[in-house]
């Protein structure tokens, strides 16, 4: 079971939590880009990038015994804060439909290029399965 940090007379986040406490197996997922199984991209469009990215983050989970339930962090690297801005909506849509509504500790950081060039969004994320 994860425990929400959430610091009395704090304002309460919106999509992510100020901090997560957890106890178990740890799984490390490496930055994910929005490419498919095979290594490549269906879209230059940053929503279905960041679904996709997202459905590799649980892809992974899943190999461990794990779901987006488990997620206790999350980092996300985006190319263009502005770009990122604009697609809040539908970005959010993207989340609840891969993740649900189980918002993880987040930080969200704008970079000047992802390794692969057609990426506009790397996710990198940590979870805890309960002992």
């Amino acid at each position: 079971m994860h425990t929400i940090l959430q610091p009395e007379g704090w304002t309460k986040p919106v999509g992510y939590a100020n901090g997560v406490a957890a106890r178990g197996t740890m799984i490390f997922v490496g930055g994910q880009i929005g490419w498919n199984a095979q290594c490549q991209f269906e879209t230059d469009e940053l929503v279905g990038q960041v679904r996709q990215t997202l459905e590799n983050v649980v892809a992974i989970l899943a190999e461990a015994g794990a779901g987006p339930q488990h997620l206790t962090s999350m980092t996300w690297y985006f190319t263009d804060k502005a770009e990122y801005l604009a697609n809040l909506k539908g970005i959010g849509e993207a989340y609840r439909a891969v993740i649900g509504r189980h918002f993880p500790a987040m930080a969200a950081v704008q970079v000047t290029a992802l390794v692969e060039d057609r990426a506009k969004v790397e996710i990198q994320a940590l979870a805890v399965v309960p002992d």
